[in-house]
């Protein structure tokens, strides 16, 4: 793998407590760069950032982000990686370059929701000194545009839930999209660079850290912006259900409480997925549907998906 890298002017002589760690793979991070840059006036020596862009390729948002790196009022560094190292391998490459003892994964399609996102952190760092806290995930500030319609529905009614909710199944309610880790845990429970493509890798990771740490769900949200189209989310699930195996097959006892799990059970036993599974999917990409159809029809065919792991 080659790299290069670029670093702030604020950077050699930063002796951070914080480090928000933010990959990218095509979406330009400026503004979360400049959001940070704006929270954080009065304590910038209490923070820095690291982005890397994952092997995106393209010189001229490369060219955008360093230039946003070198003018930050922010300690921060860039590297710019040649290859694309995957969700897994990309973080636990950002992780290495961090000098804070808390690292903050906060993806770059990502917004906070409050003025006070990152002193909240701060603060609980000083307070409680967590191994692991989740601040929640939100679409306030996300766009309305017809194609994401789908996208929507189905995360406010999983991914946006409450502190009280995560709290009932705390590992499941993890995403590296606003993660909090103490150093030594994430030096001891790194994420499992054999998963590929998107998902789970970050509810594997949970699983295994909530064997010996606690994870705290505060109220701390960040918008996640980056909706995707109907084909984008089922080339997505598609992808997820090798990882989906991964899980079960390391983790039998905590995912088969999950509601993803039973559906992909209760599937399994009928007969012709080849043919209905198919039908299902159609369904769930036809924009005139009733939306509340879709969203089920979606659902389905993720379980259908995951059915071949259970």
């Amino acid at each position: 793998m080659s790299e290069t890298q670029t670093a702030s002017a604020r950077w050699n002589n930063a002796n951070p407590t914080l480090t928000v760690l933010i990959p990218f793979l095509r979406d330009d991070p400026c503004a979360l760069i400049a959001a940070l840059e704006h929270q954080v006036r009065d304590r910038a020596d209490a923070v820095e950032a690291v982005l890397l862009d994952d092997g995106t390729g393209d010189d001229v948002l490369a060219h955008r982000v360093e230039q946003a790196v070198r003018g930050s009022s922010l300690p921060a560094r860039f590297v710019r990686s040649s290859v694309n190292l995957g969700r897994a391998k990309g973080r636990n490459r950002l992780a290495q370059a961090a000098r804070g003892r808390w690292l903050l994964f906060l993806d770059s399609d990502m917004l906070p929701d409050s003025p006070l996102f990152l002193q909240t952190y701060l603060e609980l760092i000083e307070k409680d000194a967590p191994a692991v806290a989740f601040g929640g995930f939100s679409l306030d500030q996300a766009p309305r545009r017809r194609e994401h319609a789908l996208h929507r529905q189905m995360a406010l009614a999983s991914d946006c839930a409450p502190v009280e909710a995560r709290c009932k199944a705390p590992e499941k309610h993890v995403f590296t999209s606003n993660l909090l880790v103490r150093r030594d845990v994430f030096d001891s429970e790194a994420f499992d660079e054999s998963f590929s493509g998107w998902g789970w890798e970050d509810v594997e990771w949970a699983m295994r850290v909530t064997r010996r740490h606690p994870i705290l769900h505060i109220a701390n949200t960040a918008t996640h912006l980056g909706l995707d189209a109907a084909p984008a989310m089922a080339r997505k699930y598609e992808q997820s259900a090798a990882n989906f195996a991964r899980v079960v097959s390391g983790h039998r006892e905590i995912v088969s409480a999950y509601p993803s799990y039973r559906a992909a059970r209760a599937l399994k036993r009928l007969p012709l997925r080849g043919l209905w599974r198919p039908l299902l999917k159609a369904f769930a990409l036809t924009e005139a549907a009733p939306l509340a159809s879709r969203a089920l029809a979606m659902r389905l065919y993720r379980a259908a998906l995951y059915a071949e792991a259970v």
